[in-house]
């Protein structure tokens, strides 16, 4: 059998591991971003209540604050709005974790096993792997970020037409073509610098914390490779996730939501310095945690969900486990 043939007749996941990674990891990010989408509507939705630079621009003046806490902010969002309003912005959000998903796992397995490499014994140093998920979390953002900006705008489309305010976009196509006919090829990526922030920051939680206690808990306890470990290193690495992701995502949340002039630059921040300084001068630092709750309880069931589904569907597609 000549070298093409027997090419041919390997399994596809072993003829393009890296294509095969990034489908599975795609696929596993789909499911999960659907299962917990209405609590990423509620965070949205509690990071830009009460926004000091709005009312300081007369925007909002006078209006109270429409939602407090994340229960009541899901229940207002469904009696004033309906039931299907809470997945509004889920078809660029399923978009944009096919790209980001698909780069950063397919990014943090290549610096782990060829660009890093692994000690001697085996295992992969915690400060390489803190390295490698925020390399990979920042790669990965920034091919997303035109669909994070289209995601998180029509998330607040119910919130302008309760406010009376004209709705900006039909549909994810509508909302692509007007950023990009208002602000150009960069109005596409506003806002990328805090998302690529936010990105490495909440991939040294997630990436960095699953893979080091999933190894931890293989090589120091009685766990084998099954779905209890992956269960217990999804957790953990949800909660760090948040901890360490919720103050760049409030930023990130504000700076892409905006205004803009003609030129695609915003009306409220300069930056995502300025943000912060205004965020924190405005309405005090534990304002950089709005939405902490709704950001955990997303997190947590998300990790769960696309942990569990990406080894489950590597384990059947015989891709090694993560």
């Amino acid at each position: 059998m000549s070298p093409a043939e027997e090419e041919k007749s390997l399994p596809l996941p072993e003829r393009w591991p890296r294509a095969s990674k990034f489908a599975l990891s795609a696929c596993a990010a789909a499911v999960a971003e659907l299962v917990t989408f209405p609590l990423d509507l509620t965070k949205t939705r509690l990071q830009i209540q009460g926004e000091a630079a709005v009312h300081r621009n007369g925007a909002a003046a006078g209006q109270a604050v429409p939602y407090r806490g994340m229960l009541r902010t899901a229940a207002g969002i469904v009696q004033e709005e309906g039931l299907r309003k809470l997945w509004q912005g889920a078809t660029p959000a399923v978009y944009r974790h096919i790209v980001y998903s698909g780069v950063r796992m397919v990014a943090y397995e290549h610096l782990r096993d060829s660009v890093l490499g692994r000690s001697e014994d085996g295992s992969f140093p915690f400060w390489k792997a803190v390295v490698g998920g925020m390399s990979a979390g920042a790669i990965g953002q920034f091919f997303a970020s035109p669909t994070d900006l289209v995601k998180v705008q029509m998330q607040m489309e119910g919130k302008r037409k309760l406010e009376g305010k004209p709705l900006r976009f039909r549909g994810v196509h509508h909302a692509f073509m007007k950023i990009l006919s208002e602000g150009g090829i960069r109005g596409l990526w506003a806002g990328w610098v805090p998302n690529v922030q936010r990105a490495a920051l909440v991939n040294m939680g997630d990436l960095t914390t699953y893979d080091s206690v999933k190894h931890f808990l293989l090589l120091n306890t009685p766990l084998v490779d099954n779905s209890v470990t992956h269960s217990v290193a999804s957790g953990c690495s949800g909660l760090v996730a948040a901890v360490l992701g919720t103050p760049a995502d409030v930023v990130k949340t504000r700076i892409m939501n905006q205004p803009r002039d003609e030129q695609g630059r915003g009306l409220l921040y300069k930056s995502s310095m300025d943000c912060l300084i205004q965020t924190v001068q405005g309405e005090g630092f534990m304002s950089l945690y709005k939405g902490f709750i709704p950001t955990w309880m997303r997190m947590a069931p998300w990790s769960l969900v696309f942990w569990l589904t990406y080894e489950q569907i590597r384990r059947i597609c015989g891709v090694s486990s993560f």
